[in-house]
């Protein structure tokens, strides 16, 4: 059901109103087309007269214009898109950087200790475990743990490396790490418990999300082109929010901000890039914020003016 048309005047310009009003809420709000205030209607409820300035308007003198509030919803929500799309471009440049630097040589070290358990129970450090540490470029390393159990290998090359650990009576154990200028995980203060059994009873344990140095630089990748994306539907949605005030496009674009964090952390970006956490926090509540003011703006519009 439609309500009745009303034609009323902007209060800070005084350009006519017409608007079609819908059943409900009863405080609507327009947007005047030639300043963009916001304009309150109320839908009527009974038919006129029923006031006496309604039967005899100069009797009491004209009401003040309703005073226009300083600071709009529709500003609001553009400043927390372009705020959006700043973050996002600095983030997205950082980590263009952080891919043309990861590829990078390098030298690297490894180290750990080595415990073989006993049926009995308990662990004590085991001398003599065979660890073969092959890297992801290069010819693999091989050497011999001490009396403590403790093993260390230099001049590892950047990418993901594969520790075996083998001895006579225990089960194989493998391990995953990834060493780089930019991210090393797990390849130094290594320790691994060995069970007994046979041999060709491996088990595995990795300590990071990146197999090797490919799959690292194409996370990277990704999370520039999400924020480039991010970004650019931001400042789209900022521009159509300051010319014309579109309430869904600020929902658009106050979205992408508050899901792109999600998307980087199913990334893994958040492990290598501690700052990640507080850019992603500054645009979430960026984007949230947009979204929250545009959302509620479309909840509480009538149908258009025209």
């Amino acid at each position: 059901m439609v309500g009745p048309e009303v034609t009323v005047r902007c209060p800070a310009c005084g350009t006519p109103l017409h608007a079609v009003l819908a059943p409900s809420p009863p405080t609507q709000w327009f947007s005047c087309s030639h300043c963009h205030a916001p304009v309150p209607v109320v839908v009527p409820r009974d038919p006129p007269p029923l006031y006496s300035w309604e039967v005899v308007p100069g009797l009491y003198p004209a009401l003040p214009p309703p005073r226009v509030p300083r600071w709009r919803a529709r500003r609001l929500a553009a400043g927390s898109l372009l705020g959006v799309v700043v973050v996002a471009a600095v983030l997205a440049g950082l980590f263009g950087y952080y891919a043309f630097l990861a590829p990078a040589p390098g030298s690297f070290d490894a180290n750990g200790v080595v415990y073989l358990s006993h049926p009995s129970g308990g662990a004590t450090p085991g001398p003599g475990v065979t660890v073969l540490v092959t890297p992801e470029s290069g010819a693999p390393v091989q050497t011999v743990t001490g009396p403590g159990g403790s093993f260390a290998v230099s001049g590892l090359p950047t990418g993901g490396l594969t520790f075996q650990f083998t001895t006579h009576g225990y089960s194989t154990v493998l391990v995953y790490a990834f060493v780089s200028t930019l991210y090393s995980s797990g390849a130094t203060g290594i320790q691994v418990t060995m069970s007994v059994g046979a041999a060709d009873n491996n088990s595995s344990v990795s300590l990071t999300p990146f197999s090797d140095l490919e799959q690292f630089v194409a996370s990277i990748g990704a999370g520039v082109v999400l924020l480039g994306f991010v970004a650019v539907i931001a400042a789209v949605a900022a521009i159509l929010t300051i010319r014309s005030d579109q309430p869904a496009a600020g929902v658009v674009g106050g979205g992408a901000g508050l899901l792109a964090p999600v998307a980087l952390v199913v990334l893994s970006l958040a492990g290598p890039f501690p700052w990640l956490v507080a850019g992603s926090a500054a645009l979430a509540l960026l984007g949230g914020f947009a979204l929250s003011i545009r959302a509620i703006q479309m909840a509480q519009t009538g149908p258009a003016a025209s």
